[in-house]
């Protein structure tokens, strides 16, 4: 897992924030494609118990549960713990196609 953190501001956190972006690695996993996941949190407060939308989300290559954890149809990010304003978390899975994980809920701390 990789945490970074720049100096931005902003005023107001929501879902919007969270920014996800999906690249393909250029490995290959048992066969499958990998894809680098970043996700981001554009608002200069901490946002906590990040869910991820991630119905029908399939890996041939393992990802940590502390970075996600499959919970039904959606993921819950870093165990929960806050994502600080401007920093990210990134993991990598492998499958056929990428799946485009988006946003579900977070709570915001300022």
């Amino acid at each position: 897992m990789e945490v970074h953190s720049n100096n931005k501001r902003s005023s107001y956190c929501n879902l919007n924030n969270i920014n996800i972006a999906t690249t393909k690695s250029g490995r290959i996993i048992l066969g499958k494609p990998e894809w680098n996941v970043v996700v981001t949190n554009n608002c200069n407060c901490a946002q906590s118990q990040i869910k991820l939308l991630c119905q029908g989300f399939q890996t041939s290559e393992i990802v940590s549960p502390s970075i996600l954890a499959l919970q039904g149809d959606s993921c819950l990010l870093i165990n929960g713990n806050p994502l600080k304003g401007f920093a990210s978390v990134s993991f990598s899975y492998a499958w056929d196609v990428p799946y485009f994980l988006r946003p579900l809920t977070s709570h915001t701390t300022c």
